[in-house]
């Protein structure tokens, strides 16, 4: 593709002779599917525009790994914003520009299995090396305690994570958590023949629309399509189904025994009308978790990141900065 720009990077031991690739301001990194250009929404054009794969070594092989990197590095604690079931880091591309524009070093982080990594030398996607693979990235190229934030299934990620490598979370931000589900529950026991045609579901347009209809309080129908657009895109590489029948049956995600185990610091974000997780867990978790405040966001649905990006920014900003305004409150 025309404009593209390779750069040298910082590759992991045993990565061997990697390169990051990116893009020019015009153009889209050539590893993502063609199908990018037909996305009319310019908010993903412009974030898709700064995705990046950084090598990461991982289950002895280097990945690698797709992510959005903040544009420089800065003094406070970074910000990891991680995504959603079968999702990428595009579902941040209105409240990504807000937080980095506030002066937050922010990172888009796409899950293994998910998004756009070179995924060609299939790795298990299962828990543990999700869990292991944003390990090494987070010690590869962040490696300072961070504010991990996790939208839906992604705050089951989260917990997870913040619960085996409490070291490298100061504190969690999650976001209509998907986190009292029995992982892939019966999903997980299916045929591979009956896994692979779920997974072929899963990519399809109707289904991947009415999704939409659930997950936001109103939407366009020429919105709804270009969203679809936007959300489906990774599922568009030819590892996509091996890398989610993987997931699937190897039982997915059941955080509940893990929750109580969070001591971290936990901002709980949720949309009121969310039709997809009933706000009456955000009061669960509220409760079950040891140290957490709790925010609703009214007419808003599932996604509040996509749907009430300006509301998300503001209270992940106010809960960045609320240790620092202590600081200066027992200055006074």
């Amino acid at each position: 593709m025309l404009g593209l720009m390779v750069t040298p990077a910082f590759s992991p031991a045993k990565c061997g002779p990697r390169q990051v690739i990116t893009a020019s301001t015009n153009n889209f990194p050539s590893f993502l599917p063609k199908e990018v250009e037909n996305i009319k929404d310019l908010f993903a054009r412009k974030l898709a525009t700064r995705i990046e794969r950084l090598p990461v070594l991982f289950a002895e092989n280097c990945v690698m790994s797709s992510c959005v990197k903040p544009s420089k590095q800065r003094k406070g604690t970074p910000v990891v914003l991680l995504h959603g079931f079968d999702s990428s880091c595009l579902e941040w591309r209105y409240t990504y520009p807000m937080l980095e524009e506030a002066g937050l070093e922010t990172w888009a982080v796409d899950i293994l299995g998910w998004g756009f990594s070179d995924l060609g030398e299939l790795p298990s996607c299962d828990v543990t090396s999700k869990r292991d693979h944003l390990y090494q990235l987070w010690k590869s190229y962040i490696n300072r305690p961070m504010i991990l934030v996790g939208p839906s299934l992604g705050a089951a990620v989260a917990i997870d994570f913040a619960a085996n490598h409490p070291e490298t979370v100061k504190k969690l931000i999650l976001i209509d958590a998907s986190v009292y589900g029995e992982g892939t529950g019966n999903l997980a026991t299916l045929s591979r023949v009956m896994a692979y045609a779920g997974v072929k579901l899963l990519k399809s347009v109707p289904l991947r629309l009415f999704v939409n209809v659930l997950a936001f309080n109103s939407l366009s129908l020429s919105t709804s399509l270009d969203w679809m657009k936007v959300g489906r895109l990774h599922c568009l590489y030819p590892w996509w189904e091996d890398a989610t029948v993987n997931f699937m049956v190897s039982g997915g995600y059941d955080v509940r025994s893990q929750i109580e185990k969070v001591k971290q610091r936990t901002l709980i974000i949720w949309g009121e009308d969310d039709q997809i997780i009933s706000n009456k867990f955000a009061v669960r978790l509220h409760c079950e978790l040891p140290n957490a405040i709790i925010r609703q966001i009214p007419d808003c649905g599932h996604i509040p990141h996509v749907e009430k990006p300006q509301s998300v920014a503001k209270l992940i900003m106010e809960f960045v900065k609320e240790d620092s305004l202590k600081e200066m409150r027992y200055v006074s």
